[in-house]
């Protein structure tokens, strides 16, 4: 696959009739030769190196991190969640990536005590295994909210990884809406039946 490089879109801000017109139009139109540099260098493109653009996006979702964290704690003072926000961009494709929010441990249907971690991604795709944790990505969707059982790696290089004995696949969660991913992260993080139905009301 063709490695996709990004130029910084700000330098292309001014309109069309706005840029000065390319010099040898110029020439062609009045006989002179224009020496103003702007009409020399107006197609330049600054191209963005993949670290530019990793940072980029890892400042955007640590921002998304930060304020899903706020908003999930700010609903009841006996459900709170620590802050544990830091993210990872794709390597080919550093304009995508996913941010850790928190994590915690619960009881979830019929399983005794559940591990997880609730993530944010800036794209909606299938969960899959450890070595190719994405699936099918679809940018159509600019956000996907998710939750996943976890426990701790083992022979990998990944401190946790996802436990697929719980339903089959880890995932406890997945949706591209805000208010459906917080309303199911204050029900995993709810500890009695009446603060669920409050949250299930919402």
């Amino acid at each position: 696959m063709a490695k996709i490089r990004y130029f910084d879109a700000k330098g292309d801000a001014r309109p069309q009739e706005m840029k000065p017109a390319a010099p040898h139009s110029e020439f062609l139109r009045t006989g002179k030769i224009t020496r103003d540099r702007a009409h020399w260098l107006a197609e330049e493109r600054r191209y963005l190196s993949y670290r530019e653009v990793s940072e980029k996006t890892g400042r955007k979702l640590h921002t998304a991190g930060i304020k899903a964290h706020q908003q999930i704690n700010g609903f009841h003072r006996t459900i709170q969640f620590p802050k544990m926000v830091f993210h990872r961009t794709l390597a080919d494709s550093p304009h995508l990536g996913y941010c850790h929010v928190t994590a915690a441990r619960t009881k979830f249907a019929r399983y005794e005590e559940v591990s997880w971690a609730f993530y944010i991604a800036n794209f909606y795709a299938d969960i899959g295994d450890n070595d190719n944790f994405f699936h099918h990505i679809d940018i159509k969707y600019s956000r996907m909210y998710f939750a996943v059982a976890i426990k701790p790696g083992e022979h990998t290089p990944e401190k946790m990884t996802i436990d697929r004995s719980i339903r089959g696949n880890g995932v406890l969660f997945r949706t591209d809406d805000p208010q459906v991913a917080i309303r199911n992260v204050l029900l995993l993080g709810a500890r009695n039946e009446q603060l669920r139905e409050i949250i299930r009301q919402l």
